[in-house]
C-alpha cells in the first residue's frame, strides 16, 4: 500500500496539480490586493468616499462608528462590505480563468491532430478487417493482392 501511495504521489499529474494549487493561491492573493487596494478605492470615491471594507450592519443595540470598534467589542455584525470585496475578487478570478481557458482552447484548436496511418484494410471478398501486410484472408482464406504502396 505504501508503494502504491508513493507511485500515486509522484505521478506527474499529482505534482502538476499541486503546483497549480500553490500558484492559484498566490494568484488569489494578488487579485485580492488588486481589488482592495486598486479597484475599490476609486469605486468608493465615485460613490461618495465609501470604503467598502468598512460597511457593516450592527446587530447589537450599541452604536459603533467603525467595524473595528464593533469587532473589538465583540458585537455581532453583518459585514456586507467585506462580502462585496470577496464577490468582486471571485468575479475577477473567474473572468481571468475563463479568458485563459478560452485562449488555451483556441490555441489547441489551431493544431489539428495528425491522422493515424491505417493498420488494416478490408478483404475484397468477405469484407473482414485484415492487417495491411496480409496476403491471405484469415476469415475466408482467399488470396489477396498486396496493399497499394506496400
Amino acid at each position: 500500500m505504501l508503494q502504491e501511495f508513493k507511485k500515486f504521489a509522484l505521478q506527474g499529474n499529482v505534482l502538476d496539480m499541486a503546483v497549480g494549487i500553490i500558484i492559484g493561491a498566490s494568484f488569489g492573493k494578488i487579485i485580492t490586493s488588486v481589488v482592495n487596494d486598486v479597484l475599490m478605492p476609486p469605486i468608493g470615491l465615485l460613490i461618495g468616499r465609501v470604503d467598502f471594507s468598512g460597511l457593516f450592519v450592527n446587530l447589537s443595540g450599541t452604536p459603533y462608528a467603525t467595524l473595528a470598534e464593533a469587532k473589538a467589542a465583540g458585537a455581532p455584525t453583518i459585514n456586507y462590505g467585506l462580502f462585496l470585496n470577496t464577490v468582486l475578487d471571485f468575479v475577477i478570478v473567474a473572468l481571468v480563468i475563463f479568458l485563459l481557458v478560452k485562449q488555451l482552447n483556441r490555441l489547441k484548436g489551431q493544431k489539428p491532430a495528425p491522422a493515424a496511418a491505417p493498420t488494416t484494410r478490408d478483404c475484397p471478398r468477405c469484407v473482414s478487417s485484415i492487417p495491411l501486410r496480409a496476403t491471405r484472408c484469415p476469415f475466408c482464406t482467399s488470396d489477396l493482392q498486396p496493399a497499394p504502396g506496400r
